[in-house]
């Protein structure tokens, strides 16, 4: 089985690993999330588009809850989000982030980047927390990179590690928020793949992306805000073909032409 082939789905698979119910947040007056219902499935692909300033990022930071709400409720496979100390941080070991900057410590070797959660916060050996980290940076394909620091490695490179980082940590979902957005245009294929490699195997993932791209051949379900709000989700064939709102008709319009 290639890489690219979407792996037989766990017995599990189909049960709501992710639900968002009424969700509502505010910076001030500004009102960012507004009743969101959002009901994704173990291994699930959802990819969510929309203008700058729709509130996709918020989205994506509120449901490992870097973001907080003001209303409604996110649940993670059946439980509620804590609100603050170790059960907090036992959610956020289950739900991997890979944000637009790459986050890595800098003054850490990519292994030791990759296996601080592991040892730290799963207290895997240290042995044993290596020899997986080594198996994941080579799965993205930077393997030879171990011993190096963040510096030493290309933007491209230093992404495809912060996915081995969030891997390693086991989690049961992976929130992307715009990761390719920072990178030089040859270096977002090479993340890009990487992704998609993910997505076939039956990783559940929440992408925020301007890569229409990937919404296409990797999404099961594509969603679209606008202000705040969900103005339409759809299979990815029938919002790029057939979008039903004016508002994603504009969008797909003005981005599609270039």
């Amino acid at each position: 089985m290639t890489a690219l082939e979407k792996q037989p789905e766990a017995p599990a698979a189909g049960e709501p690993l992710v639900v968002l119910d009424g969700v509502n947040k505010w910076f001030g007056k500004l009102h960012v999330l507004q009743d969101i219902n959002i009901s994704i499935k173990r291994g699930e692909v959802v990819v969510v588009i929309g203008p700058s300033g729709s509130g996709k990022s918020t989205l994506c930071r509120a449901i490992n809850r870097l973001e907080t709400i003001d209303q409604g409720s996110i649940a993670l496979d059946g439980d509620p989000l804590p609100q603050e100390g170790k059960a907090l941080a036992a959610l956020r070991a289950d739900v991997g982030m890979v944000f637009q900057s790459f986050n890595l410590f800098a003054h850490k070797t990519i292994l030791e980047n990759v296996t601080l959660g592991p040892i730290k916060v799963r207290k895997k050996p240290k042995a044993e927390a290596e020899a997986k980290a080594r198996e994941l940076l080579d799965r993205v394909g930077v393997g030879v990179q171990a011993e190096k620091y963040p510096a030493q490695l290309s933007g491209g490179q230093q992404q495809r590690v912060a996915i081995a980082r969030a891997l390693a940590m086991e989690p049961k979902v992976m929130l992307f928020d715009e990761p390719t957005s920072a990178l030089d245009p040859e270096m977002i294929k090479e993340v890009l793949d990487v992704m998609v490699s993910l997505a076939k195997g039956g990783m559940t993932m929440i992408v925020v992306t301007h890569e229409m791209g990937f919404a296409r051949t990797a999404a099961d379900r594509v969603i679209f805000m606008s202000d705040g709000a969900i103005v339409e989700e759809n299979t990815p064939h029938e919002f790029f073909t057939n979008p039903q709102s004016a508002r994603a008709k504009d969008f797909l319009g003005k981005i599609l032409k270039h």
